[in-house]
């Protein structure tokens, strides 16, 4: 799309120009995902639990100081999801981990 391409933005309810609406896009795409002290997170960073875990469904406790490695971010900023031996579609609140 050139400059001179308009596109109509439902948000707003407007028309607005197409290199203001990608810009609009690349904005909204950045969720920040910040640990329990406040360290941002990113795809593929280990984190350790700061509070024994309780999984429902899995019969299994989390313990403090358990090493998660390659977690990845959701749409949401207070989750993150995860992988961990023996439990399967593990996500996580970003309030119970340390960064790594």
């Amino acid at each position: 799309m050139s400059d001179d391409d308009y596109v109509y933005d439902e948000a707003s309810g407007e028309w607005i120009s197409a290199a203001e609406a990608a810009a609009k896009g690349q904005a909204s795409d950045g969720v920040e995902v910040r640990d329990a002290v406040g360290n941002l997170l990113a795809d593929g960073d280990q984190v350790t639990l700061i509070k024994d875990l309780v999984v429902k469904g899995a019969g299994q406790t989390l313990k403090r100081g358990t090493l998660i490695k390659s977690i990845r971010l959701t749409g949401d900023p207070q989750e993150i999801d995860c992988r961990y031996e023996g439990i399967r579609g593990l996500v996580l609140r970003a309030e119970f981990v340390r960064k790594r």
